[in-house]
C-alpha cells in the first residue's frame, strides 16, 4: 500500500512466520487486511563445519524488521512470531545464550526415546525421537552438571520472542506440547515434574498472550510504539491454520511447505505417538494432526521452481500415477507413522520428467489421504502404507473431515491441488489466506485485543 494513504489513527498487528527455509512478515489492521508483507531467506552462517541457525534466525528476525515501512511502525500495536513445530534451543538462563546447538525440528534422538518412554503413558506425544522431551533428555545426559543448573529450554518462536521482549523462560502450550505439557489442564503433568530435567522447563502461556513491552533499546532503534507489546506465539503449521480461518469441526487444512503438516478441527482430542498423531489446543476445540517430513523440500532437491511450474502444467491430474514413492529428504519419518529408519523412496525414475513429477505429487497425496472409499481401495492396492492420513484420524476418533484447505507453497500448484481432491475424495480449495505469517498477526490482534 502506499504509506502516504495510511490513517494514522489506526492500529496494527504484525505476525512473523520462521519456517524451514526462510521467515516472512504481515502486517494486519483490525478487519485482517494486510497491509505490508515481505520475506527473506536465512543467510547460511557457518559455525565450524555447521550452519549457525541461532546466528541465521536472529539476523533474519531484525532484517524483516527492518523491511517494515517506516511510516507504519509507530502504528503497531502487538508482534507475535510461529516457529517450527519441535525445534529445541537451550539456553544459560542468566543470558539467553544458547549453550549447544539447536535441535531441528525433523531431527531425532532415538538414544533418549526408551527414557522417554519409561516416563511417560503409553503412546503419549513425546514418545517419539523427534519430540521436544527427546532432545531435552539427549541434552541433559550429554551436558556437564555446572550448565545444567543455570539452563532454560525454548522453542524457536519462544528464543525469538524473547529477543524482542527479555523475559527469558516463556513458552505457549502449543510449542510446549511436545514437551509435555498438558493444555487441556494447563500444567506439566506430575511424571514430567518429578523428572531432575523439569527445572529447564518453561512457563507455559496460552497463545496470543500479552508477555509484555518491547525492549527499549530495539524500541526506539525501529521506531515502534511505547506501547507495542510481544505476545506469545504459537507453531507454524498452527499458524497457517489460523490464517485459512477454517473455524468449524471438520475443516481441515494442510500446510504444504517444505514438509507436509495436516490439521483437522475436531471435538475430541486425539493422540497416539506411533502415528505421530496430537492434538494441540484450539480455544474450546483441537486441532488434531501431524506433521510428515515429506513435502516441498524434496521437490526442491529435484527440481528449480521453473522446472516444477513448466512440469506441472503437462501432467493429466485426472489419472492416478503408477509410481510408488515416499519422497523424503532424509531418513526418519514422523507421520503418518513414527518411523526413525524409514529411507526416502524415490526409484525408479522414468525418463520422462513429467511421469516422475506426477508420480511424487501424488505419493504426497497419498500420505494425506484419508477418504473411506480410497482407503478400503489402498488396503487392497500395491500401496499399503497409503491407508493413513486423514483416514488414519478419523480411526483414532476425531472428527471426520469434511473439507481441506490448503496453505503454503504447494497451494500455488493447481495441478498437485487437483490430484489431492482426487486421492482424497474432498473438497480441497486454497485457503484466502494461505501463510503463516498472517496467523501470527491473527494472534499479535488477539493479544492486543485483550490486553486493552
Amino acid at each position: 500500500m502506499d504509506v502516504a494513504d495510511f490513517d494514522v489513527g489506526k492500529q496494527l498487528y504484525l505476525g512473523m512466520d520462521f519456517g524451514t527455509s526462510g521467515a516472512r512478515y504481515a502486517l494486519i489492521d483490525k478487519e485482517g487486511k494486510i497491509l505490508a508483507e515481505a520475506k527473506r531467506e536465512y543467510p547460511l552462517y557457518m559455525s565450524e563445519e555447521t550452519i549457525d541457525w541461532v546466528k541465521s534466525w536472529k539476523m533474519t528476525l531484525f532484517a524483516l524488521m527492518e523491511d517494515i515501512p517506516v511510516g507504519l511502525r509507530p502504528a503497531i500495536a502487538s508482534i507475535s512470531i510461529d516457529g517450527t513445530s519441535g525445534t529445541t534451543i537451550i539456553v544459560d538462563s542468566t543470558t539467553g545464550e544458547p549453550l549447544c546447538r539447536p535441535f531441528l525440528y525433523n531431527e531425532s534422538c532415538p538414544e533418549a526415546l526408551p527414557i522417554v518412554k519409561a516416563i511417560a503413558p503409553a503412546n503419549h506425544t513425546v514418545c517419539s525421537g523427534s519430540s521436544t522431551l527427546c532432545k531435552l533428555v539427549s541434552w541433559w545426559r550429554s551436558s556437564i552438571d555446572s550448565s545444567k543448573t543455570s539452563a532454560t529450554l525454548l522453542h524457536q518462536a519462544d528464543w525469538l520472542l524473547w529477543l524482542l521482549h527479555g523475559k527469558l523462560g516463556v513458552s505457549d502450550y502449543n510449542n510446549a506440547l511436545k514437551v509435555g505439557y498438558d493444555p487441556e489442564v494447563e500444567s506439566y503433568p506430575p511424571w514430567l515434574l518429578s523428572q531432575p530435567y523439569s527445572c529447564v522447563l518453561p512457563v507455559v502461556l496460552p497463545p496470543g498472550t500479552t508477555i509484555g513491552t518491547m525492549k527499549e533499546s530495539i524500541r526506539s532503534q525501529y521506531g515502534f510504539p511505547k506501547d507495542c507489546v510481544i505476545c506469545t506465539g504459537t507453531t507454524d503449521s498452527i499458524a497457517a491454520f489460523l490464517a485459512a480461518r477454517a473455524n468449524q469441526p471438520g475443516k481441515a487444512v494442510t500446510s504444504l511447505g517444505s514438509t507436509l503438516a495436516i490439521k483437522l478441527l475436531s471435538t475430541s482430542r486425539v493422540e497416539d505417538s506411533r502415528f505421530g498423531v496430537y492434538s494441540h489446543r484450539l480455544d474450546d476445540k483441537w486441532l488434531v494432526g501431524g506433521a510428515s517430513n515429506t513435502g516441498g523440500a524434496v521437490l526442491r532437491q529435484i527440481f528449480t521452481d521453473e522446472q516444477l511450474k513448466k512440469l506441472s502444467e503437462k501432467i493429466n491430474s485426472a489419472e492416478a500415477s503408477p509410481l510408488d514413492y515416499y519422497p523424503l529428504q532424509d531418513i526418519g519419518e514422523r507421520f503418518p507413522v513414527a518411523d526413525p529408519e524409514m529411507k526416502p523412496r524415490l526409484h525408479p525414475r522414468p525418463a520422462s520428467d513429467v511421469e516422475y513429477l506426477h508420480g511424487i505429487l501424488e505419493s504426497i497425496a497419498r500420505i494425506e489421504a484419508r477418504n473411506s472409499h480410497n482407503y478400503i481401495w489402498f488396503c487392497f492396492s500395491p500401496f499399503p502404507w497409503l491407508a493413513k492420513g486423514y483416514s488414519l484420524l478419523k480411526e483414532l476418533g476425531a472428527t471426520p473431515v469434511e473439507e481441506v484447505f490448503t496453505a503454503g507453497g504447494g497451494s500455488k500448484n493447481e495441478k498437485w491441488i487437483q490430484i489431492r481432491e482426487r486421492v482424497l475424495g474432498l473438497p480441497v480449495r486454497k485457503a484466502l489466506q494461505t501463510e503463516a505469517a498472517y496467523g501470527a498477526a491473527l494472534l499479535a490482534m488477539k493479544g492486543a485485543t485483550a490486553e486493552r
